[in-house]
């Protein structure tokens, strides 16, 4: 099955109905709508305008095309920020981030989690027995941007209780890490601070346990959304797009209140941020290495309930990307496949139209800003049509070998790795292109 991720509060509303005429000829079931919406679905505090996001799913659904809403939590409006700038995320370097971009908030903000039990508690009402809703994506690439360890005073707070439940007393805290070395030991845990802005290196297992936290923080944040979905969206699927060869925190224990993983998968976009050779670079340019997705297929079928969709798969250029090179033609369609050859039950492309304005202008779409079809959208409608000839694809087979990804090992090798050319990522990476390369 295909999906599309669109943008209707982008477009003028007379478009809309041609939009979805032509994402159902092109063989198009899913479409995602919403997840950047916050501001126009919360125009003031306390106001809401759901008018249009009601013809949005309305003229979607006339098409047959079935919804799967974002809650808009990774972009949340001005007017939030402005009122309690305390939800802003805090880095290493002391300062707090801006408005402007997205991800402008730390799940550890109680603040924050009370505008998001607000908004999500109100969509969830008023869309969640709707009949063209099918499924919510929560949030949007928790921990891009490199947002999963933040530094606030709500961070180091949360920190602080998390060690105090983990190791009950100060004393078993200052065992643990070795806080005799260099005098570092604690005389309660109110003393404790992120591990940041040391004059030297800072402890390790402060590093690690601050690691733990953070990602813990995340996955509880993700579960506070999930439990306000099934409580007033019952019998709807949840889910949430992870990144590909990003680790930062812990998939499995975050992907516990999902019912299964979706993952964005851009082969080139993400090819240019993975240590590859530069021959291998040069082979791969316009195609990626025929590991990279295949690997994180894998992964996110195995990390729950062996199910998964591509929430956005690349369409055509990106534009984020250290070099933005257009697919060699035919690797649109041939990505398409791959998917639903590990078992992806849906593909979905990131976007239905390129958007002439903002951050991501020169990254491609199915269509063009002048509405004519992208040369990955002639790609996808080929793919429609081979897709539906097809029929059923047969089930995934069991291997008989495995890889085990472990987070924690992740993030240990990080901290102290075994020397400056160790990467964890790529060490996955050679593993499986060896497995696959063996049949």
């Amino acid at each position: 099955m295909l999906g599309v991720c669109y943008y209707p509060e982008h477009w003028n509303e007379d478009w809309w109905a041609e939009d979805a005429r032509q994402m159902r000829e092109m063989g198009i079931s899913y479409v995602r709508i919403a997840e950047f919406a916050w501001s126009r679905m919360e125009p003031e505090p306390g106001c809401y305008d759901w008018g249009w996001l009601d013809r949005a799913i309305a003229t979607l659904a006339a098409e047959g095309l079935k919804v799967v809403l974002g809650t808009p939590t990774a972009a949340a409006p001005k007017w939030l920020i402005d009122a309690h700038p305390d939800v802003l995320p805090v880095f290493a370097d002391g300062r707090a981030r801006g408005f402007g971009s997205r991800r402008h908030y730390t799940a550890a903000s109680k603040t924050f989690r009370a505008e998001t039990d607000r908004i999500v508690t109100a969509m969830a009402r008023r869309y969640g027995a709707h009949e063209a809703v099918v499924g919510w994506q929560i949030d949007n690439e928790f921990g891009g941007d490199d947002t999963v360890m933040l530094y606030g005073p709500e961070d180091a707070a949360g920190f602080r209780e998390w060690l105090s439940k983990r190791y009950q007393s100060v004393e078993a805290l200052n065992r643990a890490w070795g806080n005799v070395f260099w005098s570092m030991e604690f005389r309660s845990f109110d003393e404790v601070i992120p591990p940041a802005g040391q004059v030297s290196d800072a402890n390790p297992a402060a590093l690690l346990d601050f690691w733990r936290y953070s990602s813990d923080s995340l996955a509880e944040y993700c579960a506070l959304q999930a439990k306000i979905l099934r409580k007033h969206s019952p019998d709807r699927f949840i889910t949430h797009n992870f990144m590909g060869f990003f680790h930062q925190f812990d998939h499995a224990k975050l992907s516990e209140s999902l019912d299964f993983c979706s993952w964005d998968s851009y082969p080139l976009g993400k090819i240019e941020h993975f240590p590859l050779s530069d021959e291998e670079r040069a082979r791969w340019y316009n195609t990626s290495h025929p590991d990279f997705s295949a690997f994180h297929h894998e992964l996110y079928r195995k990390l729950r309930n062996d199910r998964f969709w591509i929430m956005e798969q690349q369409p055509g250029p990106v534009n984020w990307a250290h070099w933005n090179p257009a697919p060699k033609p035919g690797m649109v369609r041939l990505w398409g496949w791959e998917a639903l050859a590990h078992g992806a039950e849906v593909v979905s492309y990131f976007r239905w139209r390129q958007v002439p304005f903002a951050q991501e202008q020169m990254h491609a779409g199915l269509t063009r800003p002048d509405r004519q079809l992208s040369p990955g959208g002639h790609e996808v409608t080929r793919l429609g049509r081979e897709i539906a000839d097809v029929g059923p694809l047969p089930p995934i087979e069991q291997a008989d070998v495995a890889i085990v990804l472990d987070y924690e090992a992740a993030w240990i090798t990080t901290i102290e790795p075994q020397g400056a050319d160790f990467n964890y990522k790529l060490l996955l990476h050679r593993w499986y292109e060896a497995l696959r390369r063996h049949g």
